[in-house]
Formats: structure tokens, sequence, C-alpha cells
């Protein structure tokens, strides 16, 4: 690739993927996957496009937008729509990779893709939210289509972004299908798509305490990165269950417990009131025992804990924070972010496993322990195909049968192609990545994409 630009994201997660496959006995087993790795990293189509709007001043703006289609053999491209003024093409190519073998793992008819542009909502009123979102799915409703590519909300895109964009495409092309999910109750959307990722992650971490022998969440210390959507659901769901969370954060600093206490409902509702608004945590004055630190993400500051979950962005999780969860005690860490963890924190984590085995810290990637979003998108698309919604319940065990199913094939396929020493865990990085890479590789394989 040395004559393509630098994309330092996508290089990552592509290597990332890449070392676990040639690290496990697939390649010896079935040579004609190395060919099947070539193709899937290309993506099937990028689209690249303008996006030209009207502030509150009468100010012509323009931003990029983009639509990276990376694989449908499983099913309609499938992935989130990113607003925020980092989005380039390296950052949507990664997130669209990792999204295809997520979407793998949970089982549903999903392909992969990701989008976005590099708008800023923040400071923005919501007249001109709405005239860009409008400007946006003006291009974007060219390529998409319930059948064809279904986006979803992402960093930057929640229910007022999704409801714009939606009301855009139905105008544009005279047409009300399911070709978003993330969408308002009354027109199309599912019960429990706000809380699926926060909730799928702590249900998949649930399996692997079991399996640790590690009992239940009960009496757990838990710290969390981030304070939107995915942390605030994690949070409140690790709190149902008996966990003392003890820190959330933001772009600008976290807030942590100090002197024995620790993260309560009420501050989780505080917090969701405030990001509504697009405040940030600095602008929250805890009741209890939180102390807020600027500048810092939480993993230095949170002392001892039983399980780490990385909620908040790409590489948020460096080694030397690695280092300090292990030296802190932390047994478990799973990814409620993409690609939470850098490469070296990864190895960080994987090198104790290996040495201390049962009494290790075990580590999830995202595209398994956070896969429980898209799933909950695909049963919204089940529904908006059937034109009938689900109970919450029927919805919420549909998420738990899925995270259990995405945690166990992970840990079988793991046992299946990687060596592991008695007493050891299974690699669940190596599992999850091996797992979803051969169900698309065998799709693509058996539709003629290689041979």
């Amino acid at each position: 690739m040395s004559h393509l630009p630098s994309e330092p994201e996508f290089e990552q997660a592509y290597k990332e993927l890449a070392l676990t496959l040639e690290n496990s006995s697939l390649f010896d087993k079935y040579p004609g996957y190395r060919d099947a790795l070539r193709v899937v990293s290309i993506p099937e189509r990028v689209i690249q496009f303008r996006v030209v709007w009207e502030d509150d001043a009468g100010r012509l703006q323009v931003n990029r937008g983009y639509r990276v289609q990376f694989n449908s053999a499983l099913g309609p491209y499938k992935g989130g729509l990113r607003l925020h003024p980092s989005v380039n093409l390296s950052i949507l190519k990664f997130l669209g990779f990792e999204q295809i073998f997520k979407n793998a793992l949970t089982g549903l008819m999903m392909g992969g893709g990701k989008g976005g542009a590099d708008f800023d909502p923040k400071g923005k009123s919501d007249a001109e939210i709405r005239r860009f979102c409008v400007a946006f799915m003006r291009e974007l409703a060219r390529h998409i289509g319930a059948d064809t590519d279904v986006p979803a909300g992402d960093i930057g895109v929640g229910g007022r972004e999704i409801g714009y964009m939606f009301g855009a495409y139905r105008r544009e092309r005279n047409k009300f299908e399911g070709v978003l999910t993330g969408k308002g109750l009354d027109w199309g959307g599912s019960l429990i798509r706000p809380e699926a990722t926060g909730y799928g992650l702590v249900y998949y971490v649930g399996h692997m305490l079991e399996v640790a022998g590690a009992g239940s969440w009960e009496g757990k210390r838990v710290a969390i990165s981030g304070s939107g959507n995915v942390a605030q659901y994690a949070a409140l769901k690790c709190i149902e269950l008996g966990a003392t969370v003890v820190s959330l954060s933001d772009s600008r600093g976290s807030l942590v417990a100090a002197d024995g206490g620790h993260v309560t409902v009420e501050d989780i509702e505080a917090i969701m009131e405030l990001k509504v608004k697009r405040q940030a945590l600095a602008d929250y004055t805890p009741k209890g025992s939180l102390k807020y630190i600027e500048g810092v993400r939480p993993w230095l500051h949170v002392g001892q804990v039983d399980v780490a979950l990385p909620c908040a962005t790409q590489n948020e999780v460096s080694q030397e924070e690695a280092q300090a969860l292990v030296a802190g005690g932390a047994r478990f860490i799973a990814e409620g972010s993409n690609m939470g963890c850098t490469l070296e924190a990864i190895e960080v984590f994987e090198k104790e496993r290996r040495e201390k085995k049962g009494n290790a810290i075990w580590y999830a990637p995202g595209k398994a322990a956070n896969c429980g979003g898209v799933a909950v998108s695909g049963l919204e698309m089940a529904q908006n195909s059937q034109r009938h919604p689900w109970t919450r319940d029927e919805v919420d065990q549909k998420l738990k049968d899925i995270m259990k199913n995405a945690f166990y094939l992970g840990l079988n396929t793991a046992k299946e192609y990687v060596e592991t020493a008695e007493g050891e865990l299974p690699s669940l990085v190596a599992g999850s990545n091996i797992a979803g890479f051969v169900k698309v590789a065998q799709a693509m394989h058996d539709q003629g994409e290689w041979w």
C-alpha cells in the first residue's frame, strides 16, 4: 500500500486483524483465506461528496461528506454516520472495516459500512443542524436504501439528526422505508436502541465473568470512560446489576470517585441532560464525592478496579494506561468504543493473559463486546420489514441472546484456531477476529468474489 496516502487508523485496524489471523492456525489449514484477506481489505465502494448549507447568518458553508460501503456479502451495508471535525477517510475506513466483522458476529444479515462528515454539531443551532442534515441527505440518498445500505447514528448523530435525515430521504425519494435505524418510536424505531450498545457490553462482560469464575457483577468496581450514549447506559446497567461505577469522562477531562464514593443514577441522569445540551462534564457539579480532573482520561486515576470499560473513542487506552490497569488489579477490559485500545495496549493485556493464565486480565475487542448497538439496529430493520414493533422485553431478550452467541462464538473459535496452554483463558480478540473474518470470507467465496 506504499503508493497510497497514509491512513493510520485504517492501517491499525487492518494490522490488528491480520496479526491475529497470522498468529493462528487458520492460514495453515485454509491457505485460500490469505487471498480473501486481500480482497476484504479494499472497500467495495467509497463515496465522497460536498455538502453545501447555509448558517443562521446566511453565509454559505461547505463540508466533506463520505460513505464507505465496505462489504455487502452478508447483507445490506450497515454502519453509523459520524458528524465530527476529525472525520476523514482513514477513520471511516477503519470504522467500516471493523463494522464488517462486528456485524458478522451478531448473526444477522448485515454487511459493513460507515459514513459521515467533518461537520461539527457543537455550537450550532437546531436550524443549522437541520439545514446541514437535509443537504447531507440530499446527496447520500442516491446511494442508500433499505435493501442497499442502512446507516445509523454515531458520534454527533442522535435522534434529532436521524429525524432530520429520515425526513429529507422520505421527501427526496418519495419512500417511507427502513433506510435509517435509530428512528423515533412512532415512525419505525425500536425500543432499547439507545440503550443497546451499553447494555450489550455489560451482558457480554457478564459471560466473561462467569467463564473466568469471577461470579456476577455484584460488588465489582467498574471504571468507565466516555459520557455519551454508550457510557451512560453501560453505567446504568452496571449499577442495576450491583456493581459500583467509579468514573466517567469526556474529551476535556474525567469525573473520578474519591473517598470511597461512586457514580450514582442521579449523576448519570444529570449528565444525560447536560449532554443533550452539548455541554461538557466540566459544567457538572456533582453532589457526592466525585471530583473532576481536567485534561485526563480516567485510567491512571481510578485506583483498584475489577472491570474497565472504554466507551469514548478510538485509541483511548495507551500502553502506559494498560499497564496501570493491570497493576491496579483489573481482571476484565472490554471495549464499548471502536478500537478503544492501541495495539501496544492490547499486547500488554494479551501478554498478561498468556503469562498469568486464569488470574490474568481478560480483554474483549469492540467488534464483539459492543456489537449490541448494531444488533438492535438489525432488529429494527426486521421490525420495519414486518411493519410490526416488538415489546421492550422481546428486544432485550434477543439482545441478550445475540451477545451470548457473540461471546461463545469468539471463545470457541479461539479454542479451535489458537494454541492455548492449560489454565489459560482463550484469546477473545483472536477468536472474535477469526470468527467474523471466516464468516464474511466464506460468504464472499460462495458468491464468487475470491477463489
